[in-house]
Formats: C-alpha cells, sequence, structure tokens
C-alpha cells in the first residue's frame, strides 16, 4: 500500500509531462494583416485564445459571441494585449437560425472579404431534451444545423477572398458515435445528451468531407480539428458526480486554453496547410477518424438533410 503511495505520483507526474511534451504548438509565424477572421464562441475558453494569437497576428478579428457583454470584454482584453484595436464582436447564437442569418448578412453587408472563418462555439450535454424556436433538438442547432447554416451563407464571400480556410473544432468523441439520420433531431426516441454530443461532433467531420468536395477549385479549404481535453468548462452542464468525482482526477491531465486553441491556429495560419482540405487534425497533425467518419455516402444524406432542416436552399 505505500509503495503504490509513492509511486503514483510519480506515474501521474510522468503521464502529466507527456501531455505537455505531445501537445501540439503552431510554430509558423505568418501575418494575418489584412486578413479578416470570425471566431465564433470567442469570449472564452479556446475561442478567446485563438482570437487573440490572430489579432496580435494583426487581423481583423471579429468575435462572434452570444453574450455582447462577455464578447465585448474579451475584445477589450484582447486589444489590451495584443494592441489591435481592429477587434470587433458581433452577436450570434447559433441555435437560432434567424440569428445566424441576421449575423451573415450583417457581415456580407459591412466586409468586403472573409478569410478565415471558425467554428468554434459549441454546446457541450446537459441533462434533457430541449428544442430551439426553430423546433430542433439544442445541442444539434448549435453544434452542426447553426455552423452548417452560416457557413452557406457565407461561402460566396470566402470563395470571392480565396485563398481563404473554414476551421470546424470536433471532438474525438465522434469515434464513440452513431449517427441515425432517421432520428438525427431526436424526433422519434431521446438520446442521452452524451450520446447526442459525440452524435454532433461526428456530424461536424461528415460536413467537412462533404463541403471540402463541394469547394474543390474554389481556392476555399475546410479541415475539422480535435483540440484535446481542455480546462475550461469541462464541467459545465454535467451531472454532480461528473463534476465532484472524475474531473478532478482527470483535471491535471488536460490543456489550458492556450494549448487548447494551438490546432484552430495552426490550421488558420500555416503554410503547411494551405492546400489541404477535407481533413481532421489533432495536435497540429493529421489524425485518423472513425468508420462512421469516412461513410461519403452518409456525408452527403446529412448535407441534404442539414438543408432541410435549416431551409438552406428556400433562403438561397
Amino acid at each position: 500500500m505505500y509503495l503504490i503511495l509513492l509511486v503514483l505520483p510519480l506515474i501521474l507526474l510522468v503521464l502529466k509531462f507527456y501531455v505537455i511534451l505531445s501537445a501540439g504548438i503552431c510554430r509558423s509565424k505568418n501575418s494575418m494583416e489584412g486578413k479578416v477572421i470570425i471566431v465564433t464562441g470567442a469570449n472564452s475558453g479556446i475561442g478567446f485564445e485563438t482570437a487573440k494569437d490572430l489579432a496580435a497576428r494583426k487581423g481583423r478579428v471579429i468575435l462572434a459571441c452570444r453574450s455582447l457583454e462577455r464578447g465585448q470584454k474579451a475584445a477589450k482584453s484582447i486589444i489590451k494585449s495584443t494592441g489591435n484595436d481592429d477587434v470587433v464582436v458581433r452577436h450570434l447564437d447559433l441555435s437560432s437560425l434567424d440569428s445566424v442569418r441576421r449575423f451573415a448578412s450583417e457581415i456580407i453587408n459591412s466586409e468586403k472579404r472573409l478569410d478565415v472563418l471558425i467554428h468554434n462555439a459549441g454546446m457541450t450535454p446537459k441533462p434533457g431534451k430541449y428544442l430551439t424556436e426553430d423546433n430542433l433538438e439544442l445541442q444539434f442547432a448549435s453544434n452542426h444545423f447553426g455552423p452548417f447554416l452560416l457557413t452557406n451563407l457565407l461561402l460566396d464571400l470566402l470563395k470571392k477572398s480565396a485563398p481563404s480556410r473554414i476551421i470546424v473544432v470536433s471532438s474525438v468523441t465522434h469515434h464513440w458515435a452513431k449517427l441515425d439520420l432517421d432520428n438525427l433531431n431526436c424526433e422519434k426516441f431521446e438520446r442521452h445528451p452524451y450520446w447526442v454530443y459525440c452524435s454532433t461532433k461526428l456530424a461536424n467531420i461528415l460536413f467537412v468531407r462533404e463541403l471540402a468536395k463541394r469547394l474543390e477549385g474554389t481556392g476555399v479549404t475546410v479541415n475539422a480539428l480535435h483540440p484535446g481535453g481542455v480546462k475550461t468548462a469541462i464541467a459545465r452542464n454535467a451531472q454532480w458526480f461528473i463534476t465532484y468525482l472524475i474531473i478532478p482526477v482527470i483535471y491535471i491531465f488536460l490543456k489550458d486554453s492556450k494549448s487548447g486553441a494551438q490546432t484552430s491556429i495552426y490550421l488558420a495560419v500555416s503554410d503547411e496547410v494551405k492546400d489541404t482540405t477535407g481533413q481532421y487534425f489533432v495536435d497540429c497533425k493529421p489524425a485518423w477518424i472513425s468508420r462512421s467518419a469516412r461513410d461519403d455516402v452518409k456525408a452527403k444524406k446529412l448535407w441534404d438533410l442539414s438543408e432541410k432542416f435549416t431551409g438552406i436552399c428556400s433562403s438561397g
């Protein structure tokens, strides 16, 4: 017993150093001067660190936030730390299709170009089933349908600004997901919120793969990523036993926000991936995706269903 108590801290320390050393780092020094970047969910966590890095590279950074108050606070912090005052806040609630359309319209009317669109915002699981004002399952609306609609509405501007990039923050949890296209909106039967979350992350990758095909020859690339286990908001919406029993144990192995943002930054700025599209990255390196995520037939069907749920056909 005493031996275990002596050895366990050493094992934990070794594991912690492994996490630190294996974490990817964006080493590109490329400037983003003259470029316009949108980062959704940029008021905190990974999104904030991503936006701050891109602002430090002299890009015009648009923080797309559900809370204007928190967004303005984040913008002031970024401006102060980077010296770049070309950081603006726009309201965006990805769970509302009307909000997505208003945001897209505002961007199209106010911006002459769009070089990078980073879909960072996302909703973590919380107990219960929730529907949006559009009668969409809340997690799917926030994590997939909203980004799907926003991307499509901004595609012309992205194409006009080519070479440009679309980046989608997915998750390693897609490996555990099964996407039931006949119950995409959880209408036929309810699913545990965690499995719904995993399905939205699988949907992210299928969306990226199908979009990459549709964008061939346009100069617009699209890639997905897993940021790693990150400390920020890890306990948000979690059940009590996860918050108080499990998270404290794994907390020491999690990345901080700056480390978690590295792959997003890498995909946004690095010349190494300027022509790479339809891929999935972890720690700034291409990574393996699940068999379900490689199902291009399902990706096409998901696209068609997403058009139907978001009304993208009728909205143009």
